[in-house]
């Protein structure tokens, strides 16, 4: 009876919902959207206000753009070169040479490029930023600078923020620049003749589309600095909190993009989300 008794105590605090729960994943999503959107409103007013660490963004400026190039270079190059693999043997067999250039290049313009690029840099720098926070979070770094009066955000965010920004439309640009090479050097060697694939390229390509590929990259900066840097800032739990903020902010990051691609790739094409 004692037992049974104390089973069902009114005193007894219930159980929290899970995070696996509907309500808990509907709570956590609503905490990440508010906690990055307030971070992202202080960082934005610190820049506004002209009080941006200028020499911790260009340490940030190298270390997301210049250190990323090789990565961003490599994988765009390989990814053009399989993708022509394929695609140049299809319209090689059906005699419509004359498409591949604009074909693949528009591709890589549009879509590939962007989206390689933002994953990259989700994948290198995001980690590190989310590593280097959560680092300075569990040990006291970050307490100390607000003992000391100084903003983590004006010190910390806003000029990775920025460098963000401002880096990945550039490596946007490299990894353009290496995917359609790759292309058009597995298209030469399916026979397809690069007269034919400069030429192809001039008829389909136009600035334009490599400035809307460039204006997906400023978004993805955006995203990749503010989930990186919220979930340094909220690490537990010393070595294993810094793991595991690391991995959620390139999980975060690499989902988040491929999400805001497709609207982001309704907006510029001027069409409608909905199907019509």
């Amino acid at each position: 009876m004692e037992t049974h008794a104390a089973s069902i105590n009114p005193r007894k605090p219930a159980p929290r919902p899970s995070s696996s729960s509907g309500p808990g994943m509907i709570a956590s999503l609503l905490i990440f959207l508010g906690e990055c959107g307030i971070l992202c409103a202080r960082a934005i007013g610190f820049v506004l206000r002209g009080r941006l660490h200028a020499r911790n963004t260009f340490i940030q400026m190298a270390a997301i753009g210049v250190d990323s190039v090789p990565i961003v270079v490599a994988s765009c190059l390989s990814t053009g070169a399989v993708y022509s693999f394929y695609t140049a043997d299809v319209f090689v067999r059906f005699g419509a040479t004359n498409f591949i250039g604009g074909t693949l290049t528009l591709s890589f313009l549009l879509e590939l490029g962007p989206v390689l690029a933002g994953v990259n840099v989700a994948s290198r720098s995001g980690a590190a930023i989310a590593a280097e926070i959560g680092s300075m979070v569990v040990t006291e770094q970050v307490d100390a600078m607000r003992a000391m009066a100084v903003s983590p955000i004006r010190y910390l965010v806003a000029p990775r923020l920025v460098a963000c920004v401002l880096m990945m439309p550039l490596l946007c640009v490299f990894a353009d620049l290496a995917g359609v090479f790759g292309c058009y050097v597995m298209a030469g060697l399916h026979g397809v003749p690069g007269q034919a694939f400069m030429e192809s390229t001039r008829t389909f390509v136009s600035t334009d589309d490599m400035l809307k590929g460039m204006i997906k990259t400023i978004f993805f900066g955006f995203l990749i600095a503010s989930v990186a840097c919220q979930q340094g800032l909220r690490t537990k739990g010393g070595a294993t909190g810094v793991g595991r903020s690391t991995t959620n902010s390139v999980v975060l990051c690499v989902v988040l993009i491929f999400i805001s691609d497709f609207f982001l790739a309704q907006m510029l094409a001027g069409a409608s989300v909905t199907v019509k």
